[in-house]
């Protein structure tokens, strides 16, 4: 007898060996309902430790909640990576694979190995059992446990788990619930250390696993530049026609890792926005707490500064993942997730490297002359910081604007003798090197990316006056910041720019976010006359200003110096309530960005409609492929780079696609070879049939252009609507099945 037979006989013993009235009654509400069957644990919880409490032993009642906590995140992270771990294994239900199971409840569709319901149990079970065991005599506490493992018990007898479901449940989820533990327990330790970085630690590692979830199971489809890139990756270069390539080496390494599927695109977002907050938070530290004699001076005088100024920082990293502007690319992976990454990176090692001059003449202002220590060579972060901004620049060619900040900050600053010195033109020289690539590949491509930059900035157009543009850019910058910290950023920049006297001994740091945001602010609100710009242009201009936020609106209040003693209370209850409506506002936005649904937005309003209805379309096609490509060789192609792209993500095996010119401009795919060259090679393989077949996709519901038609022998033409979950026309495809490729002749691109 094998183990299958073990556990197939194991089931039909509980099954219909242990049946009775009394089980019959009782197993099917604790497989519905049995989690209502904690509430009288959680209650006594409560009552045990406020009787406690009033015995002067308060510390129980935050060990109830602490328990209570843990127990939650634990029974979330346990469902999750039950319903993945099911999928691996895929296992069917025994009501579903075996012929006389006695099936008291509804059998799903869904995979039987491991048991969700035995999971979650003990997940939820083991935390309350084991963290209130200082204050809860032990037979009280088993409570948690058995209930669990009637649980459990319960979904074999109703028929829909094996035993050995229910066992390896249970293991899994007593293994999650120690883990969630010790990670509970390691943040505890450390808070009592560093309670600023142990929150902001424990902050990103709650959002990081919610976006892996979302990832795998949110709403979104990928959008078109994140299947374009994609594209990219399957073709490493030096360079590519509108970006560096540091988006394509990104995705190339992710997917190599974990597939070509969404996960393996978009883990990089969330590693490059938990990188960032981390970066935010010690360029923070860095300013208002170790760099500079200063602030040095200012700490010597007063204690625990510190933990204020790491509360500013902590503000700032997390104020980064809840900004409508800078949430998205949490999830979504474009060329912005790492170039936010590297323009913090970049002003956290600019600000250690400007300053490390100031701490040397602090530690050596008793031995040497000061004016001298103050010019000590300190090469290596001016290396590091010439790799970081080449490496910026190989991800979005608008990092050249931190040239522009870091120079009007050393100008116009007591730091101006840097310019005098070769340290900011060794930068200058590491990061054109790290470029190079870039220029190399446009040498070897006629300067197409210089073209295609000077076609996205219109500079082909000369100079006009738009203030339909203007406004245009304006609204979507007070609308992704949100109105309240839109304001209230540039409120705290100037604020503390101009005020002298309360911010003395900060005014290089203040100088420093102001140069980091209004040039890059002003110049594309500028550009903005001339024609239209992007939301997302000067988005690296609001780094700076959620630091000044932070350090203006929340540091002042948690120093309690000037603030609460020069204000009226109630101004300073207008303020905290600004500040407080400020933020919910944004982390509003962000929720309903991530989950749309919410605002029930028509598809033509819903910014989030252009994510969703290509795994339709890829499926549609997928059906079409295979029913044609019996005949012969299938080319599948587009007029537009979007459509060819989702289309070589989605369409099932990830075949070659192409984008014809119909009058477009250019793009990436004309620099691939087409599909007349790709049918003259095929033509030339006496091994295959010469018959090329098509699937030409466009969006709307269109007529086949001339042009294509006259390409091939005959076509006929499918429409794919696609309706959204309240039967909202997501988008229509026209998809038109061609026969018998005869050539296409296209047009070399005219506009970049």
């Amino acid at each position: 007898m094998n183990v299958f037979d073990i556990d197939k006989s194991l089931f039909f013993f509980i099954n219909h060996g242990a049946a009775n009235v009394l089980f019959d009654a009782v197993m099917p509400f604790l497989t519905a309902r049995g989690y209502l069957l904690i509430l009288p644990y959680v209650a006594y919880m409560l009552f045990k430790a406020y009787k406690l409490k009033n015995k002067g032993q308060d510390a129980h009642i935050k060990t109830v909640f602490a328990a209570m906590g843990v127990s939650i995140f634990s029974f979330l992270l346990a469902d999750w990576l039950a319903g993945e771990l099911k999928h691996l294994i895929g296992r069917i239900r025994p009501c579903n694979a075996l012929e006389g199971a006695r099936l008291l409840v509804g059998c799903t569709g869904s995979y039987s190995m491991p048991s969700s319901h035995a999971t979650n149990s003990f997940a939820y079970a083991i935390p309350l059992f084991f963290l209130t065991r200082r204050y809860i005599d032990l037979w009280v506490r088993l409570y948690p446990i058995a209930l669990a493992s009637l649980v459990a018990f319960s979904r074999v007898y109703v028929g829909v788990h094996y035993p050995s479901d229910v066992i390896a449940g249970a293991i899994f989820g007593t293994v999650i619930a120690f883990t969630v533990i010790g990670l509970y327990k390691y943040a505890s330790l450390h808070y009592k250390i560093r309670p600023y970085t142990t929150m902001l630690f424990a902050f990103l590692l709650v959002i990081s696993v919610f976006r892996v979830y979302y990832i795998l199971h949110g709403p979104l489809n990928l959008s078109p530049d994140e299947a374009h890139y994609w594209e990219w990756s399957r073709r490493l270069d030096l360079s590519y026609y509108s970006k560096g390539p540091m988006i394509a080496y990104l995705i190339f390494i992710g997917s190599s890792i974990f597939g070509d599927n969404i996960f393996g695109i978009r883990i990089m977002a969330v590693i490059f926005s938990a990188l960032s907050s981390i970066y935010l938070f010690k360029l923070v530290t860095h300013m208002y707490d170790g760099e500079g004699p200063r602030v040095i001076f200012r700490q010597a005088q007063d204690e625990g500064q510190g933990s204020k100024n790491e509360l500013v920082a902590l503000s700032s990293a997390v104020l980064f993942q809840i900004i409508p502007m800078f949430a998205p690319f949490g999830v979504i992976f474009t060329i912005d997730s790492p170039f936010i990454f590297f323009w913090i990176l970049s002003m956290y090692i600019f600000w250690k490297a400007i300053n490390r001059d100031a701490l040397s003449v602090m530690s050596n202002e008793l031995k040497e002359n000061a004016h001298h220590a103050s010019r000590i060579t300190h090469y290596g972060l001016w290396l590091f910081l010439g790799i970081s901004i080449g490496l910026g620049l190989l991800t979005k060619y608008t990092m050249t604007f931190f040239y522009l900040c870091a120079f009007l900050f050393l100008l116009f600053s007591e730091k101006r003798f840097l310019l005098k010195t070769v340290k900011p033109y060794l930068t200058l020289l590491i990061s054109a090197a790290v470029f190079s690539p870039v220029i190399i590949w446009n040498i070897q491509h006629d300067w197409v990316t210089i073209r295609h930059t000077a076609g996205q900035a219109h500079i082909y157009e000369g100079i006009k006056i738009s203030l339909k543009t203007f406004f245009e850019f304006l609204g979507s910058q007070v609308g992704i910041i949100t109105p309240i910290l839109f304001g209230m950023m540039f409120y705290a920049l100037f604020k503390m720019a101009r005020d002298k006297r309360q911010w003395i001994g900060e005014l290089l740091q203040s100088r420093f976010l102001l140069y980091f945001s209004i040039p890059v602010i002003a110049f594309f609100l500028l550009k903005s006359i001339q024609a239209k710009v992007q939301p997302n242009w000067a988005m690296t201009g609001y780094i700076a200003g959620i630091i000044a936020f932070s350090r203006y609106f929340i540091g002042q209040g948690a120093e309690g110096n000037s603030l609460k003693n020069s204000k009226p209370n109630s101004l300073r209850v207008a303020r905290h309530a600004l500040l407080i409506a400020g933020i919910s506002l944004a982390l509003l936005v962000t929720v309903a960005s991530h989950y749309p649904a919410i605002l029930n937005l028509p598809p033509k309003t819903d910014p989030t409609s252009r994510l969703r209805g290509w795994k339709e379309l890829g499926a549609e096609v997928s059906m079409i492929y295979n029913n044609i490509s019996e005949k012969g060789h299938v080319f599948i192609f587009s007029d537009r780079y979007q459509v060819s792209s989702e289309l070589a993500f989605y369409v099932k095996g990830h075949p070659k696609t192409y984008c014809i010119n119909l009058g477009r401009r250019m793009n990436q795919y004309d620099l691939w070879p087409d599909m007349n060259s790709d049918a003259a090679n095929i033509r030339q393989n006496k091994d295959n049939t010469n018959t090329i077949n098509a699937i030409f996709v466009r969006i709307d519901n269109t007529d086949m252009p001339s042009k294509v038609a006259e390409a091939f022998e005959s076509s006929e033409k499918k429409l794919l609507q696609v309706y959204d979950k309240k039967r909202h026309l997501v988008r229509e495809y026209s998809i038109f099945i061609c026969y018998n490729f005869k050539g296409l002749k296209t047009a070399r691109p005219e506009r970049y």
